[in-house]
């Protein structure tokens, strides 16, 4: 890994990704989605978390951060379009997806139609903390009241505390948190339609609500090859794992190059 200055991280003028990059021409790109309730600056660390040849871009979601006042979406169907028209752009050079829970659903629906609408393969699908397409259970949350919600976000972690205790700022990320639950409360079960890419999946030992028999599920729609690795912790294993989980994206993402 570099140990080069920061990097920069400028709002893409399309206003859907955070980027990071070291080098004005690099030879990879990450994308990472962010979970229910998620932003980029969970994912800040990220950015230079990875060598000079991988750009890191972290989707915006809208509803939140310098989002605000942009209306949010509720519909994997809208969601995947917009984040797939906005990564247009960036397909000059290979493209591994990375998302974590709802993000993983949504990782799944961009490498779809990537294939299907524009003939492009991603280099790589990694999802983490989610069922499969097909082993969906959806919970209708979103139809539940504010505390209802809340509790559950609390449950499972990744969202800043101070954002949920204080009144004034819960109702300003209250919006955002319900649009994303009524994304993963109307999502699935669907096909398993494989994708067109190596599949990676990651999940806590201690996860409250995804199992390792559920991650093995991704199998099904990975015919280009499956790897599935289990760590330590729960739901958000991700943020005490995050050196580890880097390491073995950015080794995949390598040998994905010479594969390629």
């Amino acid at each position: 890994m570099s140990l080069g200055t920061d990097p920069v991280a400028p709002v893409a003028a399309d206003r859907w990704f955070r980027r990071y990059a070291r080098t004005p021409t690099p030879r990879r790109r990450l994308l990472v989605l962010p979970h229910a309730g998620g932003s980029a600056s969970f994912y800040h660390a990220w950015g230079t978390a990875f060598d000079d040849d991988t750009e890191v871009l972290v989707a915006r979601y809208p509803g939140r951060h310098d989002r605000l006042t942009d209306p949010c979406v509720d519909r994997m169907e809208d969601l995947t379009e917009r984040v797939t028209d906005a990564l247009l752009p960036f397909l000059d050079v290979p493209v591994t997806l990375f998302g974590h829970s709802m993000g993983a659903s949504l990782a799944y629906e961009v490498a779809l139609r990537l294939t299907r609408r524009h003939k492009v393969s991603a280099a790589a699908l990694h999802v983490s903390s989610r069922k499969p397409p097909h082993r969906l259970t959806p919970r209708r949350l979103h139809e539940a009241g504010d505390e209802a919600l809340i509790e559950e976000v609390r449950r499972l972690g990744g969202t800043d505390e101070s954002l949920l205790s204080d009144p004034d700022l819960r109702e300003i990320v209250l919006p955002a948190i319900r649009a994303d639950f009524t994304i993963v409360g109307t999502y699935g079960p669907r096909a398993a339609d494989p994708v067109d890419c190596p599949v990676y999946a990651y999940v806590g030992d201690q996860d409250p609500s995804i199992t390792v028999h559920d991650m093995s599920g991704w199998a099904d729609v990975a015919p280009r090859g499956f790897r599935l690795d289990v760590l330590g912790g729960g739901h958000f294993y991700l943020t005490e794992r995050q050196d580890s989980l880097t390491r073995t994206m950015a080794r995949r993402m390598s040998e994905t190059d010479r594969m390629g």
